[in-house]
């Protein structure tokens, strides 16, 4: 299927030509996203529901012994099916003179037949906002040219996605988990276009030279291209020094603009019209040189108190809500860390909670948990503690019964990040980033004891975790309990940084 076009392939053409060729023949060249691979897993569980939509259907999906798509069969299939007066088919597969797409539901409606794509995505993120539906229309109107070229009538486009607003109650309601969006309009725009993109997408499947294209917008619109490190290489941008493209919080498209005019690197960039935060970025880099204010530092520790309690929570986003009370894509907090400083002298305590791997609502006993380990009226500290303030707000919602000790641990929590985003500590290997993923191997470049990397590989990131909790119910015991392990580990290193960065950060205050 080297030289076919797909529905995928049309919109990796849409957005870059250079997309298309390299993601048929220089896939190894994307920057594979970890978050990106989690969201395709949750879509695979959000179109497999979606077949329920209209009630009974017939799946044509089939697959060779190798576990390869039988597209031939599946176009077979569906022409079967569509004889028979099959209401509703899944997958529903066309293919003419290598244009091949598959339609999530095709649906029957009097003498023709319409055409429902189903993504993962929630609504109303969606509503009303054409800017927010106009990246799904190439998409549907590609298939809606395939149908027509291969003699089907097709009468109405519609995009299916989730409800954000539902919230689950008792047996999943299918009906309520989605909502439906009439696409008519702008799928007919977008079909005027279809003819000659199709011409040139082909024109770019029998290239055998990959196509030269400049980094631009499309670089992440509608989506943040998988190779846009290898084309910014491509494109003489260094990867063994920050970039533009490495400024803390610049929008997009004024690093476009000092690229185009040639001021790439840092040194480029001297003189240049930056923000307070961008400029100390840049002259700490250029004069390998780190920037402390200790004052504004000591005014920040000054805040705190003993007690000191260092705060995380590990998360999980279904998009199908598992439990009652749940919504789409709705952070399920299933696991906290905890070190505990009860004064200057005092050696630390830790205390972890990792709820039971039994496909139960792990957040009440978690909640009930967190007030008996965290006192009310202390000081808790979190990085980047909206996360953290946002999980706790939303248990007290939850158990009114917890509500007030909840609430009274949110109200005293303190921010860890704030001195860094308030640029008060700044060294150049932090890379115009606060994150504690970025702070703490700046800060402590040598102490393999604070590398991530060191972790089992089952779990070194939130991504990792997120994603693994929720299988662990289905693997064998000798396998949970090597992924319980990993995740009981990751989160105690995720609070252990944020002492050795409090220490770091007295150190610096003297």
């Amino acid at each position: 299927m080297s030289k076919a076009l797909s529905k995928s392939r049309y919109t990796a053409f849409c957005q870059c030509p250079k997309n298309l060729w390299l993601k048929v023949f220089e896939p190894d060249k994307a920057t594979v996203d970890p978050a990106l691979e989690a969201r395709f897993e949750q879509g695979s569980v959000v179109g497999d529901l979606a077949m329920q939509l209209f009630g009974d259907y017939v799946e044509v999906t089939t697959k060779n012994t190798d576990g390869s798509l039988d597209l031939t069969a599946m176009v077979e299939k569906t022409q079967q099916e569509m004889d028979k007066g099959t209401e509703n088919i899944c997958e529903a597969s066309f293919a003419r003179e290598g244009h091949y797409c598959a339609v999530d539901i095709l649906r029957r409606n009097g003498d023709g037949w319409d055409i429902y794509e189903v993504k993962s995505s929630s609504f109303p993120e969606c509503d009303g906002e054409e800017t927010k539906l106009e990246k799904y229309a190439p998409d549907i109107a590609y298939q809606k040219w395939v149908l027509t070229q291969c003699g089907v009538k097709v009468i109405n486009t519609y995009l299916v996605c989730l409800n954000s607003n539902y919230v689950r109650h008792g047996e999943l309601d299918i009906k309520s988990l989605f909502v439906t969006i009439d696409m008519r309009d702008l799928v007919d725009n977008e079909c005027l276009k279809v003819p000659a993109r199709t011409r040139q997408a082909m024109e770019v499947l029998g290239m055998e030279d990959e196509p030269d294209y400049d980094l631009s917008e499309h670089c992440m619109k509608p989506y943040t291209c998988a190779f846009f490190d290898y084309c910014k290489c491509q494109r003489g941008v260094p990867k063994d020094e920050p970039t533009v493209f490495d400024l803390y919080r610049m929008n997009f498209s004024k690093k476009l603009e000092h690229y185009h005019a040639g001021r790439i690197t840092f040194d480029a960039l001297r003189g240049e019209k930056l923000n307070d935060k961008q400029q100390m970025q840049v002259e700490c880099t250029l004069n390998d040189t780190k920037h402390i204010n200790p004052d504004g530092i000591r005014d920040f520790l000054d805040t705190l108190s003993y007690p000191l309690y260092f705060l995380d929570f590990e998360t999980m986003q279904d998009a199908v809500p598992q439990y009652d009370g749940t919504k789409p894509y709705q952070q399920i907090t299933f696991q906290y860390s905890l070190h505990i400083k009860e004064s200057a002298d005092a050696p630390y305590q830790h205390k972890e909670y990792l709820a039971p791997s039994d496909g139960k609502d792990p957040r009440r006993g978690l909640a009930e948990q967190l007030c008996k380990d965290i006192p009310m009226n202390v000081c808790t500290l979190a990085y980047n503690k909206m996360f953290e303030c946002g999980r706790i707000k939303e248990l007290a919602e939850l158990y009114p019964d917890l509500a007030v000790h909840l609430m009274n641990i949110r109200d005293h929590i303190v921010d860890l990040i704030d001195p860094f985003r308030a640029g008060d500590y700044y060294v150049p290997a932090m890379g115009g980033s606060f994150s504690i993923k970025s702070v703490l191997p700046a800060l402590f470049p040598d102490d393999s004891s604070l590398n991530y990397h060191n972790l089992s590989g089952l779990c070194q990131n939130g991504g990792d975790a997120m994603t693994i909790f929720p299988k662990i119910q289905h693997m064998p015991s000798d396998e949970a309990k090597a992924a319980r392990e990993a995740l009981l580990r990751y989160c105690e290193l995720d609070t252990w940084a944020m002492v050795k960065v409090w220490e770091k950060l007295g150190k610096m205050a003297k």
